[in-house]
């Protein structure tokens, strides 16, 4: 099979390799999918330069690719929730990526059914974004009628996880450019703030939660909105004690996380508020939960950027890279 693969990390960005390699064989507990759509994602990018190798330290060569929708061809001896020809999707397992291929030996539990109603395509641009907007709820203990600022909320992970929270009975609040303004609402957002003609931090008070696309910069601001006890969950601030212990990391690296992530900690805690770093992991049960959010008779939209092969993997890297993406970059696999 043809597959996408990293011979080295690079800090400045290392163009992957299009080779033939043996078609895997699924283990007892997987499901070999062939995969029909994979998507291109900021976090391909921060892998290629070895951003993440303190948490998850791939060996190279690595096939690369996060999420994908495929057909399951086969199913490994105990695996027995998906048959052969199931429409599935997921975000690959942390331990094991490689959704830029033909095929993929997937961990069951990691999968889920494509909702009828979405294209293969369609499916393919949700389960990062989904898990990731269902995950930082969970962490945030988040309940219907309260208030979440998403910092940010204009690209693809507030198009998610804006709906989502808003299906959940949640108030939400975000910012971004105003001629985004209009589509935001359509998405579910009650609050909308132009960043360049309102400060977010003198217009919002008493926020129970916050989730943060902006990093670390925006994050003094980010506390100053939330209310005393409330609860923080950033994708681009800096990992804490909280997240290592959550992940289980070794001793050393718990340690070295308590170290970078303490001046946030005590930034929380002056009153009593919460931080947590959080790192999507796959979970084909939160993901199901995405057919029960969107029912058929209240659809998921999502939006596409544009379409590559798997012989353009490098052009849609850099596609991302740019920056001017307005909605997911998708590798399509399967020609057939």
């Amino acid at each position: 099979m043809k597959a996408a693969i990293l011979d080295r990390y690079d800090k400045n960005g290392a163009a992957l390799a299009v080779r033939d390699i043996p078609t895997p064989e699924p283990g007892a507990h997987e499901v070999l999918v062939r995969v029909h759509t994979a998507a291109v994602n900021p976090l391909d990018n921060m892998v290629i330069r070895g951003d993440v190798r303190l948490i998850v330290p791939y060996r190279t060569p690595l096939v690369m690719g996060n999420e994908f929708s495929g057909t399951v061809v086969r199913a490994g001896a105990a695996a027995g929730r998906f048959k052969s020809g199931d429409r599935v999707y997921g975000r690959m397992p942390l331990a094991k990526i490689g959704a830029f291929a033909e095929y993929a030996a997937v961990d069951e539990s990691a999968l889920a059914h494509v909702p009828g109603y979405l294209s293969m395509e369609e499916a393919a641009c949700v389960p990062l974004t989904a898990l990731t907007a269902l995950q930082a709820l969970e962490l945030m203990e988040a309940r219907p009628g309260q208030k979440l600022f998403i910092s940010g909320g204009t690209g693809s992970l507030g198009a998610m996880a804006i709906p989502i929270a808003a299906r959940m009975g949640l108030t939400v609040a975000t910012n971004g450019s105003a001629q985004n303004e209009q589509r935001v609402r359509s998405l579910g957002a009650s609050v909308f703030l132009d960043y360049k003609t309102q400060r977010y931090v003198d217009e919002l008070h008493d926020m129970d939660c916050v989730l943060d696309t902006l990093g670390e910069r925006e994050l003094p601001d980010e506390f100053a909105v939330l209310k005393p006890g409330g609860h923080l969950v950033s994708l681009r601030g800096v990992p804490n004690g909280r997240f290592a212990r959550r992940e289980g990391l070794p001793t050393l690296k718990r340690a070295l996380f308590g170290l970078a992530g303490r001046k946030l900690d005590k930034m929380a805690a002056r009153k009593g508020q919460t931080y947590d770093f959080i790192f999507v992991h796959e979970d084909g049960t939160q993901l199901a939960r995405v057919a029960e959010l969107f029912p058929a008779e209240r659809p998921l939209a999502v939006s596409i950027d544009g379409t590559y092969g798997l012989d353009q993997v490098n052009d849609a890297l850099e596609r991302v890279r740019s920056g001017h993406s307005q909605g997911k970059t998708l590798l399509r696999i399967d020609e057939a």
